[in-house]
């Protein structure tokens, strides 16, 4: 381990060094600390969204709210080199401005995102979906002692517990803490739902246009997952052959914000389904609520979801 890896782990424990980007000029950012995921390919997305996010928001008059954005991850970005960010104002109009974020690691494009802001009208009508009930966070497990009492079970075979040991440790390091509210529930239609609540540590009380670049952080956190839960792939060292998953990795994601009024310092219900998988793909749809039940943001994501299982042989 190099000298500086461990400022960069202390940095990640806190989300607002892990969302903070360096300006070096006019549109142009670079990031300051990258962190990759036990057993992932490359920097998590999340934090690459929430760091494009700010450098797009420091682009933007006040009187502009975030409401949407959409991004593309184009490759895996290496915690070895900083992202450069660079803003493009493509539209400056009365209601809406629209702002185009690339990120590049030498040289080369790794991320897109188009974002949009816009003049709030509270005044319109308004419309949700109604919250599940699920069991309040205060009567639920955070997943790094869930993953600590699995380390415990002596069923467990030492590959196994491993992976549940560098779970936990990682999970208790992280900015955003997680409880499983529901694992999961099938609906009439068939579709299955699962739902978290999540929960920024110890964050001071950010105004609204940070609060929507940390969710834009903590949206990417088992969204794909869910996709390989619905197939029934597990992940290292808890299956093997067509029941283990062999690549999970994020193609594109959106976001939707419908509140300026959240404080992902509380507690979040991020509720999760997947709608369709095939060909080595699939997508999973996502709503943030409130404690209350107010639903602040709606998510999108497909990504690569493969079974760890090859292709038949090609015919001659």
């Amino acid at each position: 381990m190099t000298a500086e890896a461990p400022l960069k782990e202390v940095e990640h424990e806190l989300i607002s060094t892990a969302l903070e980007v360096e300006e070096l000029d006019v549109n142009i950012f670079r990031s300051k600390s990258l962190w990759v995921p036990a057993y992932a390919r490359g920097v998590f997305g999340g934090q690459v969204i929430s760091q494009a996010l700010v450098s797009a928001t420091k682009s933007v008059d006040a009187a502009f709210g975030l409401h949407s954005l959409h991004c593309y991850f184009l490759t895996s970005a290496s915690p070895a080199t900083p992202i450069l960010y660079t803003v493009e104002r493509v539209r400056q109009g009365r209601s809406y401005v629209t702002r185009v974020v690339k990120a590049a690691q030498k040289g080369h494009i790794i991320f897109v995102m188009m974002c949009s802001f816009q003049k709030p009208e509270p005044w319109q009508p308004q419309y949700q979906w109604v919250m599940p009930n699920v069991p309040p966070p205060e009567a639920c497990m955070l997943e790094e002692d869930r993953y600590r009492q699995a380390v415990n079970d002596p069923a467990l075979n030492p590959k196994t517990r491993a992976y549940m040991g560098d779970l936990a440790v990682e999970r208790a390091r992280s900015p955003i803490a997680i409880k499983v509210a529901k694992n999961r529930w099938v609906n009439e239609d068939g579709s299955s739902q699962y739902a978290y609540w999540f929960q920024a540590r110890d964050i001071p009380s950010y105004e609204a246009p940070y609060q929507k670049c940390i969710l834009g952080y903590l949206s990417d956190l088992r969204l794909i997952g869910t996709v390989a839960q619905t197939l029934g792939l597990k992940g290292y060292a808890l299956a093997s052959g067509a029941q283990a998953l062999g690549m999970s990795s994020t193609l594109d994601h959106s976001i939707y914000y419908y509140s300026d009024s959240f404080d992902c310092g509380d507690w979040l219900l991020y509720v999760m389904t997947a709608s369709r998988a095939g060909s080595g793909r699939g997508v999973a749809h996502g709503q943030l609520y409130t404690k209350d039940g107010t639903l602040v943001a709606i998510t999108s994501q497909e990504g690569v979801v493969r079974a760890d299982i090859r292709a038949p042989p090609a015919k001659l």
